[in-house]
């Protein structure tokens, strides 16, 4: 279970940011996370995932505290960033074995992991490419592909499907799906709204940086759309 109670994060000599968020997410679930630019998605993300400190509140994750100990904490999750962050003088296939490494895994069982994705996100022959001369979608493959390699408890998407293309989209969509039931928790912020509707169990709307929707994507949906909520709580930002 992932159990956040009264995060808070604001910025020096700003009122940008999130303030007082609570959620609680179980295994299988998978929470879309929506907002209009601005509204502290990406500030709640880098939170969770131990990138900035926060102010108040608490993350937790099973019996793990992320500001107890954020090294254990940081082992059960996995990270996709809004814009991919990489070592534009390795190899694909040097990246992820440095990510292997770091998450202890074995050789055994990174090579069969590795096969799987790679194959799926039809990356098989850039693996042996300099990161630097991959496209944005191309870096985006290579961040996801490190991220499921180690079969991470709670996985954090922030954007994924920016620079994706069509094969690469379908693929994420089902591994999401797949990895939900396979007991995984999964936390995704996305402005394709039609696409949360259809994946998603549960919903957290932010609007400046504050909670107003946190409900089961059942619920929202018995006489709306998501788009036509999303507008009706976000109308006066």
């Amino acid at each position: 279970m992932l159990a956040i109670k009264n995060l808070s994060k604001t910025y020096k000599g700003s009122d940008k940011g999130v303030k007082n968020l609570s959620l609680a997410l179980h295994e299988g679930d998978i929470c879309g996370f929506i907002g209009a630019n601005g509204a502290g998605k990406t500030t709640t993300i880098k939170a969770i995932v131990g990138i900035h400190a926060f102010d108040e509140g608490e993350v937790k994750l099973f019996d793990t505290k992320l500001k107890d100990d954020p090294e254990q904490f940081k082992a059960m999750i996995g990270y996709s960033p809004d814009t991919p962050t990489l070592y534009n003088n390795m190899t694909g296939k040097d990246y992820i074995e440095l990510i292997a490494s770091l998450y202890q895994l074995d050789d055994k069982e990174r090579d069969k992991n590795l096969a799987y994705l790679l194959k799926e996100l039809e990356f098989e022959s850039a693996i042996h490419e300099l990161v630097s001369s991959y496209s944005h979608g191309m870096k985006q493959r290579l961040v996801l592909i490190s991220l499921f390699m180690h079969n991470p408890k709670l996985i954090i998407l922030d954007e994924p499907f920016v620079g994706l293309d069509p094969n690469a989209t379908y693929f994420l969509i089902n591994e999401m799906k797949k990895r939900a039931k396979e007991g995984a928790i999964i936390l995704y912020s996305t402005h394709v709204l039609e696409v949360a509707e259809k994946v998603c169990n549960k919903v957290v709307i932010l609007n400046k940086g504050e909670v107003v929707v946190n409900d089961t994507m059942e619920n929202i949906i018995k006489d709306t759309s998501l788009n036509e909520l999303f507008r009706d709580v976000t109308s006066n930002a």
